[in-house]
């Protein structure tokens, strides 16, 4: 905790190889494991993939959370056990329920495998409502146009999820909390009102001063529960909002995320059998059903 200062904590991104694929992890963080419901925060790329490169997640599962994938360059093709079947474009929204049980595939398409792209995004787990965590699973896909955007002061403002600064996102959630894309302009600020609620600021590009403290590129500044917080760009950045309130205690096993120890015992022993039409939870992905991620023996976040 930062003494005298609306700020709880900073959280610098940890690089992690997904495989060949570069990330950088903020969420669960050791002393901070979430943000309002959110458990799961990491900034993809910026990653330039050459001609013939892609990115392979090969299928595997999640029960409990939602997954909300938002790109600001290149695409990814998804693809997961309900059926769906589309390319994930920069500046749409995808968010995906796992509920009881769901098996995703990301990879890069074909076009953009053999030309070559640049990667970056981020991705994020949303960890369910305690009677939502068993939902029947679900995936929706919400085109760039389709999300508000609107300017405060000198603030590009795109709200991607939930509500925050009186505008109201289209997208189906399950429980009160926001997310929005920013752009600051040097030396342009903005009050954030977060409504009681708990809120962090990640810095994709750029430097800015969140309460007095300088926040750089690749760092998350969560607030104290409850405080509205002021921004100023030191230069032209773009930066993340996330919050909402709390869910509870989550526990996290690999790619499971509960409320219920015995729910994640449950699910490795499901996963440990491969995704089938006859598993209660994990189906094949219709197109995508060769491969799939085995369980690891263990597995740290």
């Amino acid at each position: 905790m930062i003494k005298n200062s609306k700020i709880e904590t900073v959280i610098a991104g940890r690089t992690k190889d997904l495989g060949g694929f570069m990330v950088r992890r903020v969420l669960p963080f050791a002393s901070h494991r979430m943000v309002g419901p959110y458990i799961f925060f990491d900034h993809m790329g910026s990653e330039e993939l050459k001609p013939g490169q892609g990115m392979d997640v090969r299928p595997h599962p999640h029960i409990n959370l939602a997954t909300v994938t938002y790109l600001f360059e290149g695409k990814i093709h998804h693809k997961d056990s309900l059926g769906s079947d589309l390319s994930i474009e920069p500046g749409a929204i995808n968010w995906m329920t796992a509920g009881r049980g769901i098996v995703h595939s990301e990879r890069t398409p074909e076009p953009e495998r053999s030309q070559g792209q640049t990667i970056n995004g981020i991705q994020l787990w949303v960890a369910l409502p305690e009677h939502y965590e068993e939902v029947a699973p679900t995936f929706a896909h919400h085109p760039k146009e389709t999300l508000p955007e609107f300017q405060i002061g000198k603030a590009e403002i795109k709200l991607l999820l939930g509500k925050v600064f009186n505008h109201v996102s289209p997208v189906k959630i399950h429980s009160d909390l926001f997310y929005a894309e920013i752009k600051l302009p040097k030396n342009a600020e903005l009050q954030i009102p977060v409504e009681g609620r708990e809120a962090a600021i990640y810095i994709v590009d750029g430097s800015v001063s969140v309460e007095g403290k300088n926040i750089n590129s690749y760092e998350m500044a969560v607030a104290k529960k409850g405080e509205d917080i002021k921004v100023v760009a030191n230069e032209n950045s773009r930066l993340m909002l996330i919050g909402g309130h709390p869910v509870g205690e989550r526990f996290i096993y690999w790619n499971f995320v509960s409320s219920s120890k015995e729910r994640l015992e449950e699910a490795k022993k499901l996963w440990a059998q491969g995704p089938k039409a006859e598993n209660p939870r994990f189906h094949p992905i219709p197109g995508d059903d060769q491969e799939f991620v085995s369980l690891p023996l263990d597995s740290k976040s």
